[in-house]
């Protein structure tokens, strides 16, 4: 009787799930040769092929569809028996894998993620950031960080902290030649650092005042999409930023920038971390929520 890894298994859900051997390698933390040997290896033990491959796409057999429908239900309750087992760990193991975006993760690495390595050494974190909403359950994470208005309704979701604020700053140089703008409107008259949102559009710099938002297209010599390069474009004196307040809290209190517009920014909601209903969760992902519930009273 031949062996079979449910690695691999794994591994055809991933490129399934992914759409591409390079995604699905990067996934699961390996090199897509080797992804691409195993899936190989494991279509000359089944004799069929479960992939059709062209330089630009892979799909699914009508093979490979079977196998996938078939071996999904079961490598959920083989998944299922083993958080039942792992709960009773006494130490705690295994990686948590957690989605989130980039100004999320700058919030949360040091009193969440860095904290928890801190206490439980022998578990891993594979913290992933991209712009892009996705469902955390579809693409093999644990946990989810976004703003609390975007957590999906049938997730459980924890506050992680107090309402967060966006900042307009500029360096005291920008401003030594140029008068402070007083109204959102004033600064169609600035240099700003323009920013590219993750689905190729221009970010519309968003204020609000007595209820009532309003958006503004700036302009200016050079459009990013990162935070921390906007932010050394700031401190250059090339023009005035908006950012998450948590990005340049720092900068503000040493005086290397300088906020303006700030009746302008009014509360947002919180970050939460979200994740699904589990009746027997491993030991790790136990522990991790409980230190998000001590996080969330701290706040």
């Amino acid at each position: 009787m031949r062996s079979y890894n449910l690695s691999d298994f794994d591994a055809v859900l991933a490129i399934n799930r992914k759409g591409s051997f390079r995604a699905a390698a990067l996934d699961l933390g390996i090199s897509t040769s080797a992804l691409s040997n195993a899936i190989a290896k494991l279509e000359g033990q089944l004799g069929v092929r479960l992939f059709n491959r062209t330089t630009r796409s892979v799909a699914l057999t009508e093979a490979g569809q079977k196998f996938v429908d078939q071996v999904t239900p079961a490598l959920q309750d083989i998944n299922h028996a083993l958080d039942t087992v792992q709960s009773q760990q006494q130490t705690p193991s295994g990686t948590l894998r957690i989605n989130t975006f980039a100004t999320a993760g700058r919030e949360i690495l040091a009193p969440l993620v860095l904290e928890f390595l801190r206490r439980y050494p022998e578990v891993r974190i594979d913290l992933v950031t991209e712009g892009n909403l996705i469902d955390i359950v579809a693409n093999g994470f644990d946990f989810g960080i976004r703003s609390r208005n975007l957590v999906p309704t049938d997730m459980i979701a924890i506050p992680l902290g107090p309402p967060r604020r966006y900042a307009v700053v500029g360096s005291p140089a920008y401003f030594e030649s140029r008068d402070p703008p007083r109204v959102p409107a004033d600064l169609l008259r600035h240099s700003c650092i323009r920013t590219r949102l993750p689905n190729g559009a221009l970010f519309r710099w968003p204020f609000e005042a007595d209820g009532q938002p309003v958006q503004v297209d700036v302009d200016g010599p050079i459009t990013l999409d990162e935070a921390s390069l906007a932010r050394t474009a700031v401190l250059q004196s090339v023009g005035l930023g908006f950012f998450m307040e948590s990005d340049v809290r720092e900068d503000i209190a040493a005086g290397r920038l300088v906020r303006v517009l700030e009746q302008w920014t009014p509360p947002l909601s919180p970050l939460c971390l979200y994740y699904p209903s589990r009746r027997n969760p491993p030991a790790a992902f136990r522990l991790f929520v409980d230190l998000a519930r001590e996080l969330a009273r701290s706040s």
